[in-house]
């Protein structure tokens, strides 16, 4: 029998093809059956442009039903899915299509590498027919690459399996209790793990149905949660809906669920939801390598702060960074898990793989943790010096190089600042060349081409010099410290630079959330 995910999920396909599977806010639907012919269109037109199964098909689009249906064809056709953040830069996705050198790239034609326009390729596909025979594939073939950075900035490809998706999919849709009746709000994007292999695959597995948001926007999230059962989001979600007026425990009595992930909820945002709603929300711990590694409980205590036990599958240790040394129950140190979630390795970097797993199969998270007594996981920070902003990773590497390489600065330190709406923010502290002048407004700008609005910092410092230790290195937690308050406590409001979706968290690099 063949392991290839869409079969999976035809498999569970309501019997009736009529049956509503997602419904966009103009009111326009998308049934089962649409979902399988369209899919069925699309998978031939691949097909017939020669896409073969291991393909490639790399897509940098925003959130539509097209892109949705892309995903659901490179399955059928067996070929690999690649999505590509909209956000990135035609600099940050020339480098993507030379690592994975896709057979074919929808995209914007004029960020080059033979792009596609998606619309050409969903009208000429009208003309393709339905029926689709799903190529075979084996649970250790290849379903998705996403990318994911190392604080290097050099980004390297997840490769995630029919399997890893398939397993992963199945324990979150038993953990959650998704059933055929329910309603996601789907406000993600689908360009990477959140959105698309758990909010997406859950719901079809379930042969569930969602209402698809372009983005989120808390007045209109708030007039649809009447018409769902289950919302899945990121921290920032759930502060933008606390701190609308309309957001009531009448608003919300209709709701089964609420889901966080992507990035560290606070204790604060978790106890005031509550308060606020009567819910609590399920907060859980992932990463773009191993999808869903944890969860608070459906039934039993979910625990502000802290991000549940391991998914059932999942074995999750906590270990000595150095050794790989089991600890005791109660200390922190790096966590490792193993299980059918765990992906294949990094595409072609074997070196790189074999370094992040230890000799019996562990995988080396780089977030550091710790298991209290209940069997409950918490993270209490990250290996590495990685901000997440909004959900996204940021490597300050990366943006480090952008700013130095900028008229005038001599060197900078890029840090992430608690901010009230986005969790973290970026921020650039920079030291001037002698006898150069550098402005804040002149740094944002000069960046403007070759980061992603995601990555830019939402203040630049100019100062006289970085703070050193005696060894030379520059004292991140120092200037943290310093600034610690830059953007207010909460409520402070900060002017918030639009993306192509930047509530996503991607990579390991000591991410403590996906």
């Amino acid at each position: 029998m063949s392991a290839n995910l869409f079969s999976l999920f035809r498999a569970r396909f309501p019997a009736d093809p009529a049956t509503t599977f997602l419904v966009e806010p103009s009111g326009a639907a998308l049934s089962y059956g649409d979902l399988l012919g369209r899919s069925g269109r699309l998978a031939n037109l691949l097909r017939g442009c020669g896409i073969a199964p291991g393909d490639r098909v790399a897509i940098q689009a925003g959130k539509s039903v097209d892109a949705l249906i892309v995903y659901l064809a490179t399955l059928r056709a067996g070929a690999v899915h690649l999505p590509l953040n909209p956000a990135y830069t035609a600099a940050e996705i020339r480098y993507f299509l030379e690592d994975a050198e896709p057979a074919l790239f929808i995209g914007d034609p004029a960020r080059g590498g033979g792009a596609r326009p998606l619309e050409s390729l969903t009208a000429a596909a009208q003309a393709m027919p339905e029926a689709f025979a799903d190529a075979p594939r084996a649970p250790d073939d290849l379903a998705a690459i996403l990318y994911t950075s190392g604080t290097t900035g050099r980004s390297k490809g997840a490769m995630l399996t029919h399997s890893n998706l398939a397993s992963n999919a199945e324990t979150l849709r038993e953990a959650w209790r998704f059933a055929a009746g329910d309603r996601l709000l789907h406000a993600l994007p689908i360009f990477h793990t959140h959105g698309l292999f758990v909010a997406t695959n859950v719901t079809l597995l379930a042969g569930a149905s969602m209402i698809f948001l372009p983005a989120f926007e808390a007045g209109e999230a708030i007039r649809l949660l009447a018409q769902a059962s289950v919302m899945m989001g990121v921290p920032t979600f759930y502060t933008r809906l606390l701190a609308h007026p309309d957001f009531t425990r009448e608003a919300a009595a209709h709701m089964r669920l609420f889901v966080s992930g992507s990035a560290p909820l606070s204790a604060e945002t978790h106890r005031a939801f509550e308060e606020r709603t009567g819910h609590a929300i399920l907060e859980r711990y992932g990463m773009t390598e191993t999808n869903m590694n944890t969860s608070n409980p459906y039934d039993g205590p979910r625990v502000a702060g802290t991000v549940g036990p391991p998914l059932p599958g999942v074995e999750l240790r906590i270990a000595d960074p150095a050794s790989g040394a089991e600890r005791p129950p109660g200390e922190v140190g790096v966590i490792e898990v193993r299980g059918p979630n765990v992906f294949k390795g990094y595409w072609r970097r074997p070196e790189k793989s074999a370094e992040d797993f230890r000799a019996d199969g562990f995988f080396i998270t780089g977030d550091m943790g710790r298991i209290d007594a209940a069997g409950y996981v918490h993270i209490v920070g990250r290996a590495k010096d990685v901000v997440i902003t909004g959900g996204l990773n940021v490597y300050p590497a990366e943006v480090e190089a952008a700013i130095e390489a900028l008229p005038g600065v001599a060197e900078c330190a890029v840090i992430g600042v608690p901010h009230p709406d986005f969790g973290e923010a970026v921020v650039a502290i920079v030291a001037a060349g002698p006898g150069e002048a550098v402005e804040e407004g002149a740094v944002r700008a000069g960046l403007a081409q070759s980061l992603a609005a995601f990555k830019r910092p939402k203040r630049v410092l100019v100062v006289d010099a970085l703070p050193r230790n005696v060894m030379g290195k520059v004292q991140k937690t120092v200037l943290r410290e310093r600034h610690a308050g830059l953007f207010g406590g909460p409520g402070a409001e900060e002017t918030s630079e639009t993306d192509g979706g930047r509530f996503e968290r991607s990579g390991k690099s000591g991410s403590p959330r996906d």
